[in-house]
């Protein structure tokens, strides 16, 4: 079983738990932003925008750099990987079992129609 480091996935699912910051990431995705652009855009304070990229830096996902008095926001180095991959592995377990079950449920219809048969034979 791979290990990864707890808080490194803590910060990254943390900040994407978020739909703000989710939205942030897409719209840095487009095009670099300064602070003031990016509350403006999702409609809140200038304060609460801070806070918000403020988890989605030391997650990694954003930088920041201050040029006079405008803060530019772009997207960080990390690229989820790591998080993607540990997803994946998640989605290819219940993927087999939800195939398993499928195949449960397909049996249970197959005897249920035999059965459903051999009910209408006795009344006749």
């Amino acid at each position: 079983m791979v290990q990864y480091t707890g808080t490194r996935f803590d910060a990254s699912f943390g900040a994407l738990s978020d739909a703000t910051r989710r939205g942030v990431l897409e719209q840095l995705g487009r095009v670099d932003a300064s602070i003031t652009d990016l509350a403006k855009k999702f409609h809140m304070t200038l304060t609460g925008m801070k806070k918000h990229v403020g988890v989605l830096e030391q997650a990694g996902l954003v930088t920041t750099e201050k040029v006079g008095r405008v803060r530019t926001c772009k997207l960080g180095l990390r690229r989820l990987e790591e998080e993607a991959a540990w997803i994946e592995r998640y989605r290819q377990i219940w993927a087999v079992r939800f195939e398993e079950l499928d195949k449960v449920i397909a049996e249970q219809r197959r005897k249920e129609k035999v059965d459903g048969r051999k009910q209408r034979k006795k009344r006749e």
